[in-house]
């Protein structure tokens, strides 16, 4: 680099990117101090931090296959403005993050258009999980890459993926407002039992889980009358959840938004979730936890590709224990997902004995595993990790 105002360009397509951005921009500004030209795509975040945005973010941040055809025309229109953008800029570095299906689509026609640009991705797609062929055609665009996960570089280096670094997950961040204050999670020895239901963030997640969850929670009530449900939701699908939910055997306590998700987190002594990052959360929250997921080739094709690659030495779908390397917490998958059998499991997680010990000493581990050597922080970690490429490629 020369001693001229280095330029960054940062190109993200959702909430969570604009999030993960503006703690790199965060970062970055620590590391080179004022005089950073910050250019691309991102929301209110990254903006507040001073870049300037090429348009509004909300114009490729949509969900679901309906939402996307509908805007499609659009989507690719800013995809080729992004692209003509960013060469226009020609900054010292692009840096995609998240949101593959955007960002990854720009990232490729730059380089075929800007060569000498270097191109970091934040976040890897989820090549351990399908399509593993993304992993080398990524690494004709992608310099390098920041992983969330401590398994996926060596996930990439089997696939012949980019040079990848973990550079430590957003959740470890703030282990700290997911965990008890003393008091504040009464013991396994009480009567009253807290059971946190997660059916899942997706309509169709919810169609297919909550009437088993439903019958799961009814046996487990039965020998354990002190059994209290709460179930966090996300708001476009509370009142479907209330609805769902009323007829219930068990009263179950609705709650919304991330500070109430966090407390009923605090005080849960188990959960029955879903499969998806909730499962990281409430791991790194110490809950132990049942999780269940029917009729998704995602999860089955997970398992298809650790058994060919070997890219974990456990066979699962569930986060932490493709992390710790041991099926530390029970999963169950399609057919598997039998009431009686997930509603067993929870009553020895919800009593204090030697299967809810087991599991908590599991969890316990995570920490070691996730931490980040030289006590780095992740947005540092990632931070260094863009410096360089900056360094050495520009």
């Amino acid at each position: 680099m020369t001693g001229k105002m280095p330029t960054i360009c940062l190109v993200a397509g959702e909430e969570s990117g604009d999030q993960l951005g503006s703690e790199l921009m965060k970062a970055l500004n620590e590391r080179l101090g004022v005089g950073v030209r910050y250019c691309g795509v991102g929301g209110e975040r990254m903006m507040s931090l001073g870049l300037k945005s090429f348009f509004d973010m909300s114009d490729v941040s949509v969900m679901g296959l309906t939402a996307v055809l509908a805007r499609l025309p659009l989507i690719i229109k800013r995809v080729y403005q992004t692209v003509d953008a960013v060469v226009a800029a020609n900054p010292d570095i692009l840096v995609i993050v998240d949101s593959p299906d955007f960002t990854h689509n720009v990232a490729k026609r730059v380089r075929k258009r800007a060569p000498h640009i270097p191109i970091v991705g934040y976040v890897s797609p989820s090549v351990w999980a399908w399509r593993p062929g993304r992993a080398r055609k990524m690494s004709v665009y992608v310099d390098d890459l920041l992983a969330l996960l401590p398994f996926e570089p060596d996930v990439h280096r089997k696939l012949g993926g980019p040079r990848t670094h973990y550079v430590g997950h957003p959740l470890s961040e703030i282990a700290s407002e997911l965990r008890p204050s003393v008091g504040e999670r009464t013991p396994a020895e009480a009567d009253e039992k807290i059971l946190l239901v997660l059916p899942g963030s997706r309509r169709s997640e919810i169609d297919r889980l909550l009437g088993d969850f439903a019958k799961t929670v009814a046996i487990v009530k039965e020998k354990l009358p002190g059994l209290k449900v709460v179930l966090p939701a996300v708001a476009h699908l509370e009142d479907k959840i209330r609805q769902d939910t009323d007829h219930w055997p068990v009263p179950v306590e609705i709650v919304t938004g991330l500070d109430a998700k966090r407390a009923a987190f605090r005080k849960a002594h188990a959960a029955l979730a879903a499969s998806g990052t909730v499962s990281l959360e409430l791991a790194l929250s110490g809950v132990p936890m049942v999780v269940a997921y029917k009729v998704d080739w995602f999860f089955r094709r997970m398992k298809e590709l650790n058994r060919v690659f070997k890219f974990s030495s456990v066979d699962s779908f569930v986060l932490p224990n493709i992390i710790l390397g041991t099926k530390a917490i029970p999963e169950f998958l399609d057919e598997e997902v039998q009431p009686k059998v997930l509603a067993n499991h929870l009553v020895e997680l919800l009593n204090s004995g030697p299967e809810r010990q087991k599991q908590i000493e599991h969890l316990q581990k995570l920490d070691d595993v996730m931490r980040l050597p030289d006590g780095h922080s992740q947005r540092g970690a990632a931070a260094d990790v863009v410096l360089a490429a900056m360094k050495t490629e520009s």
